[in-house]
């Protein structure tokens, strides 16, 4: 298990209780997310948050994406900032100076800065943690072991909408590409 801190940041990605407050296990993902962010800044790991976040009426969303198109639908003629749903849940809320990047998309990189961050800050390691699984985690997994960093999972800080593809991910899909291991075996290095 690579448990070697140095050069690591801990990602908290997509934890808005607009993206979150529907799972079943919300104040469970919640609280093993915030237990992770307490543990790495005793550390002294960074914690980084990734938000998914658009423009007032969302100018930066094709309808011919899937995943985002039907969002865009709803906030048709919503002439409002969009503050209120990029907020983190208050349980892993960042911390003054902790850095807060937006997406554009699922993958954490995506349309964000989050790439300048961490290639400034000497970040080669990321460790990666949110919701969901089967989204953000395994999107921002893929992309940054393609961009060659080193990229851990804690199991039991993801979570999905479908216990079984969430299971697939992690024991069968993301070994290939990153090491795995959950919130106590972490802690216990």
């Amino acid at each position: 298990m690579d448990v070697n801190n140095q050069n690591t940041a801990l990602l908290v990605m997509d934890m808005q209780p607009a993206v979150i407050r529907h799972l079943p296990d919300y104040s469970e993902i919640t609280a093993k997310v915030a237990e992770a962010v307490t543990s790495a800044r005793s550390r002294n790991i960074p914690v980084i948050y990734a938000v998914v976040g658009f423009r007032p009426g969302m100018p930066e969303v094709s309808m011919n994406n899937k995943v985002f198109a039907a969002s865009k639908e709803r906030a048709a003629g919503n002439t409002g900032n969009m503050d209120a749903m990029m907020k983190i849940d208050d349980a892993v809320a960042p911390l003054t100076g902790e850095i807060v990047v937006t997406k554009r998309r699922l993958s954490a990189f995506t349309g964000s800065d989050l790439e300048v961050v961490l290639r400034s800050q000497g970040i080669q390691h990321i460790i990666l943690t949110g919701v969901s699984t089967s989204g953000v985690v395994l999107s921002t997994l893929r992309e940054a072991a393609d961009k060659d960093y080193r990229v851990s999972v804690l199991s039991d800080c993801c979570t999905d909408r479908d216990t079984e593809v969430h299971n697939i991910l992690i024991n069968k899909i993301f070994p290939f590409q990153a090491t795995v291991f959950t919130l106590e075996e972490w802690n216990s290095k």
